[in-house]
């Protein structure tokens, strides 16, 4: 993010606009329908203020003279439209003074840019590309206009009338929060979104015990409470809608060191984010420890998110957190999500599932060789049964040589899929007797393995340029004879 949104207050004093033509005219209306004064140099002498309201003209102020020596006092911006070299002068020229300045379709002599603009009264929407592609902002607007409430100005405006009144009534900050959030979210917001504004105000009047409304416990304190999310294999737009609400009403996030950063930047700006998980080799903090957080946050009255990638409930130890919750009697739901396994196949084109091929599938782990070694073997053996294991480069050797010596062909296909769904995804495919060889192909981590004639249907498999097509045509034919 190279600009950072502000939101100006053009009322504080006056925008000094160079420029002349259709360009400078359109951000004449900009301005001034955001009730800003403007001080304009025309830099063609033409000064035809055509197709503007009365109140608008009234607040531009015609200029003459040089504006390369006009005195800035008071100017709050510069901004150049259509005003040629003149343009670049003034940008030298405002930011040798600190003032903000604006050339038009010329970013390296901008120090800030216009950004396109969703216009619903006190609810402003504004989107921008860092001025890489206007077009982009203006569909990103589109899209958002289509969503958003015609009255949700309306609605942010009921609210400030209310807001001193009601804080005063409330006086902790985290019961605040819940309490304005039960209004938007239920029946109040909907009347004043309804336009049924005087309604609104009269439900809004009856709430005899705001801190009550917002769900303060037996001391008018904040109740707290745990919400297990799952943060899917890392593409941030595979959270599901009820985790991303769990994450913009969190006050503070307990995260994995798996989940991706673009997940993370879902979180609410001002909820705290704090690591509790650990990578391979790494030291974390136990299970215990973060336990222990868990329930002191949530004692402590905040809304607390335990942020784990995949799903909380696969190889997640979400059921151990829960107990610990449940023994402590702390709040708590669970948010699933996808898990890595069905992320790789998905991405992938791995189906777990094949009719007639694969009817069976086993989820397991192997950290590490001795993980590998504690796991039965004879009962994953089934041709039929596709096996999807979870942290398993490091045991890839031991998972080889487990299935092998139960009895698994060698000749069963096998898939590497690491860091799924995120941009810098990975996949090796190959046979089970050459799985170790596979790995090496990765780089890095997390990854899943799936074995199983599955992974003849994938994309990677498809795409290779080894014998793998021949051997689903003898997958194919052995089950057409079987058939017969």
């Amino acid at each position: 993010m190279r600009f950072l949104p502000v939101f100006l207050d053009l009322q504080s004093g006056v925008v000094l606009l160079v420029g002349a033509g259709d360009l400078v005219r359109a951000k004449l209306r900009l301005l001034t329908s955001a009730g800003a004064r403007v001080r304009w140099f025309a830099t063609d002498g033409n000064y035809d203020l055509g197709g503007l309201e009365d109140a608008e003209a009234a607040r531009i102020e015609p200029a003459t003279g040089d504006p390369l020596t006009a005195d800035l006092s008071g100017v709050l911006a510069v901004l150049c439209a259509g005003a040629g070299d003149i343009g670049v002068a003034m940008s030298v020229r405002a930011k040798a003074v600190g003032l903000p300045v604006n050339v038009m379709d010329d970013l390296a002599h901008s120090t800030f840019i216009f950004p396109a603009i969703v216009d619903r009264g006190d609810v402003v929407v504004a989107v921008g590309t860092g001025g890489a592609s206007p077009v982009v902002a203006r569909r990103v607007r589109e899209s958002i206009e289509a969503i958003l409430p015609a009255r949700i100005g309306d609605l942010a405006t009921f609210i400030g009338g209310f807001r001193k009144s009601m804080h005063e009534r409330i006086p902790e900050f985290a019961l605040r929060r819940r309490f304005w959030e039960r209004v938007i979210d239920g029946p109040i917001g909907a009347l004043v979104l309804a336009g049924r504004r005087a309604e609104a105000e009269t439900a809004l009047k009856d709430i005899a015990d705001p801190s009550g409304f917002a769900g303060a416990n037996a001391q008018g304190k904040a109740e707290g409470r745990v919400t297990l999310v799952g943060a899917g294999p890392g593409d941030p737009d595979l959270l599901t809608v009820k985790a991303l609400r769990a994450l913009q009403d969190a006050d503070v996030v307990f995260y994995d060191e798996l989940v991706s950063p673009e997940v993370l930047d879902r979180i609410r700006r001002d909820a705290s984010r704090i690591p509790v998980g650990r990578r391979v080799g790494k030291p974390g903090i136990g299970q215990e420890a973060v336990n222990r957080l868990l329930i002191d946050a949530a004692k402590a009255g905040q809304r607390v998110v335990r942020l784990k990638g995949g799903d909380p409930f696969i190889f997640g130890r979400g059921g151990e957190e829960i107990e610990a919750l449940r023994e402590a009697g702390v709040a708590y739901a669970v948010v699933p999500g996808i898990t890595a396994g069905l992320g790789a196949a998905a991405q992938f084109e791995a189906p777990l599932t094949y009719r007639r091929e694969a009817l069976r599938i086993t989820f397991l782990t192997a950290h590490k060789a001795e993980d590998a070694g504690k796991v039965d073997w004879s009962v994953l053996t089934d041709n039929k049964m596709t096996i999807v294991v979870y942290m398993g480069m490091t045991a890839a050797p031991s998972i080889r040589e487990g299935l092998l010596a139960a009895g698994r062909s060698p000749q069963t296909p096998v898939g590497v899929f690491a860091r799924v769904t995120r941009p810098d995804a990975q996949a090796a495919v190959g046979r089970l007797g050459d799985l170790p060889d596979l790995v090496k192909q990765i780089d890095g981590g997390p990854a899943v393995l799936i074995i199983g004639d599955v992974v003849a249907h994938s994309a990677p498999w498809r795409h290779s340029k080894s014998d793998q097509q021949s051997y689903l045509n003898d997958v194919i034919s052995n089950l057409l004879e079987a058939a017969e």
